[in-house]
């Protein structure tokens, strides 16, 4: 079926179309390339939000180790927050553990890029490759330099 005129006008309206198609079991008079195209977009969504979730941890697990004079509640929290986040991901998610070591090599460059933005260190002050497994980076109890949060 060619593209859809109310896909490009009106997405909402075309998804709400779309569903009812479905549902109707009117499959012939629905569109789907387009439907396919978001489908995959929605895929595509998913990892992006590992990503960001890992980005976010990885350069706090960095500026926890790098400067360690500047570690207080927030960064901690932020740690926290992050490991619930991928975690509860990951649950609703589970084929994007296949995923994991390609995520976090792209994920830790992204942190490394943005921990050397906002602790003024250059960039090569921080290992080229990240230097925590998943499980470490995971684990409640780990804080890097083994420091103990103390609380």
């Amino acid at each position: 079926m060619p593209k859809s005129g109310l896909y490009e006008r009106d997405f909402f309206a075309w998804a709400n179309e779309q569903a009812a198609l479905i549902r109707a079991g009117k499959l012939s008079a629905a569109d789907l390339e387009n439907i396919a195209e978001e489908i995959e977009s929605m895929g595509r969504s998913e990892q992006r939000e590992l990503e960001s979730r890992l980005t976010v941890l990885l350069l706090h697990l960095l500026k926890w180790q790098f400067q360690p004079a500047f570690r207080g509640n927030s960064w901690r929290y932020s740690v926290l927050e992050q490991r619930r986040k991928v975690e509860r991901h990951l649950r609703q998610n589970p084929s994007l553990c296949a995923t994991l070591a390609e995520t976090i090599a792209d994920s830790y460059g992204d942190a490394v890029i943005e921990a050397a933005r906002e602790t003024g260190l250059d960039s090569s002050t921080f290992p080229a490759e990240c230097a925590w497994s998943f499980d470490q980076m995971m684990h409640p109890d780990f804080w890097p330099e083994g420091n103990n949060v103390g609380h």
